[in-house]
């Protein structure tokens, strides 16, 4: 009885340590550098290789300019998609009859210090009253 109670234990820790291995085998394949190293290794053995590399050197090269086109490259697929949620934010909240134009007519108003202010119209019928003083 005991001999098989120590079988089975010594059966149990050999079984864990090959899930133990199993698992940091998975693990090693999945964590993002193996991934990219696959994915680079599977770029090697295509017809395009030569271009990789060659584009590879050039990165080497030349890192920091890199680096600023992909950050510009970055920063312009963020504001398209921004644009792109404002204007399915803006369809969804406004609908055809809600929808009110805005008129532009490029007349602001601008304080000019030279002329002389405009009173309100309230003031204007005082007077042609009479009843300013």
């Amino acid at each position: 009885m005991t001999q098989s109670i120590n079988e089975l234990e010594h059966d149990i820790e050999e079984t864990r340590a090959r899930l133990d291995r199993t698992i940091d085998r998975i693990q090693d394949r999945l964590s993002p550098a193996s991934i990219v190293d696959e994915m680079l290794g599977t770029v090697r053995h295509s017809p395009a290789s030569g271009l990789y590399d060659g584009a590879l050197a050039a990165v080497r090269r030349n890192p920091v300019p890199v680096l600023l086109i992909a950050a510009g490259v970055g920063w312009l697929i963020h504001r398209v998609a921004q644009d792109a949620q404002r204007r399915q934010h803006l369809a969804a909240t406004v609908t055809g009859a809600e929808a009110v134009p805005v008129l532009n007519t490029g007349t602001a108003r601008v304080y000019d210090p030279d002329r002389p202010t405009a009173h309100p119209a309230s003031d204007r019928v005082g007077d042609a009253a009479g009843l300013r003083m």
